[in-house]
């Protein structure tokens, strides 16, 4: 069995938006493995630079390089890197020359994907890991939690977030986001294709996040279907207490003479299929630790890679 870690592993992060100071938060509430270091970003005025600065964090607003030149940097051990797609290649390029640990929370996708309840052990040892995007993290699960049960064929997401809570890292994402998902709904989710939608809803007051997944795949138990979902859900609640059912789960029976409806014929390229379509709709209310519950896209992505960083943290003490 691992040990827990006897003194808390120092941490960077890249990027003082709304992630990137979400996150902060996190760990200096939360967490009895990691510790705060030094707080990186590249506009001096903002926010989460001056709150990480008021709450005794070393900050620093010269981006990567200005991280790289600190005296604080060499007892960090792992760096998050909540900026852009774009930027991540640079971030990581430097930081892992540099001997340290990378965490993604950008959807450049150099790393492998991380889902802590479908794959959480399994990328512990890797020097960068990516933790997929927020609509990822919350509906990879259920097209995983299906595909134990009953083979899925074709999954779809479609995330719903909040537009306020969609700082200009995440607007600079957005096909990033529907790539990265969609192929991580493959890779992690076990599904044969994916795609991946995501919508700012700028209504007023905000929304809170909503998530729908469906899923085509073979003809199977409903009630171990609808339990694997129920025990994945759990799961995630485990550290998003927010996630939840929004409904029931619904199936659908598809016969072998019944035409797909568009876009389901358009992406598996066939005019007819047999087995069951699944569909599951969620909500995530985030724990307000900085932007309002509304944001829960904020809330599932921090907080699973707070969770990340702790297993990796405790397996670089074992």
């Amino acid at each position: 069995m691992a040990k827990t870690p006897t003194a808390r592993t120092k941490v960077a992060i890249i990027g003082s938006g709304n992630i990137g100071t979400d996150l902060m938060i996190k760990i200096m509430r939360l967490s009895s493995v990691l510790e705060m270091g030094v707080m990186v970003g590249i506009d001096p005025a903002s926010d989460g630079l001056a709150r990480a600065a008021g709450m005794g964090v070393a900050t620093t607003a010269d981006g990567i390089d200005g991280l790289l030149a600190m005296p604080e940097f060499a007892d960090v051990g792992i760096v998050f890197d909540a900026t852009s797609a774009g930027a991540h290649r640079r971030n990581s390029e430097l930081v892992l020359a540099a001997g340290k640990r990378m965490i993604d929370l950008t959807p450049a996708a150099i790393g492998p994907y991380t889902i802590p309840p479908v794959n959480g052990e399994a990328n512990l040892d890797a020097l960068n890991v990516n933790m997929v995007t927020c609509g990822g993290q919350a509906t990879i699960p259920i097209v995983a939690a299906v595909n134990r049960v009953a083979k899925v064929h074709y999954g779809e997401i479609i995330a719903s977030i909040a537009s306020k809570s969609a700082g200009p890292g995440t607007r600079a994402n957005i096909d990033e986001f529907t790539e990265t998902t969609s192929q991580a709904i493959v890779d992690v989710g076990g599904a044969t294709r994916g795609k991946a939608i995501i919508v700012l809803n700028p209504a007023e007051p905000p929304l809170i996040m909503r998530d729908t997944v469906y899923c085509l795949c073979e003809d199977g138990d409903r009630e171990a279907i609808r339990q694997s979902i129920h025990d994945m859900v759990a799961e995630v609640q485990s550290y998003v207490p927010g996630y939840r059912l929004k409904q029931a789960v619904q199936f659908e029976s598809i016969g072998g003479n019944q035409p797909l409806r568009i876009p389901e014929m358009a992406i598996t390229g066939q005019t007819s299929y047999t087995g069951l379509k699944v569909s599951v709709f969620l909500e995530v209310e985030g724990a307000a630790h900085y932007l309002p519950a509304y944001a829960g896209n904020l809330d599932i992505m921090t907080s699973a890679a707070l969770k990340t960083a702790e297993k990796i943290a405790t397996r670089m003490a074992a």
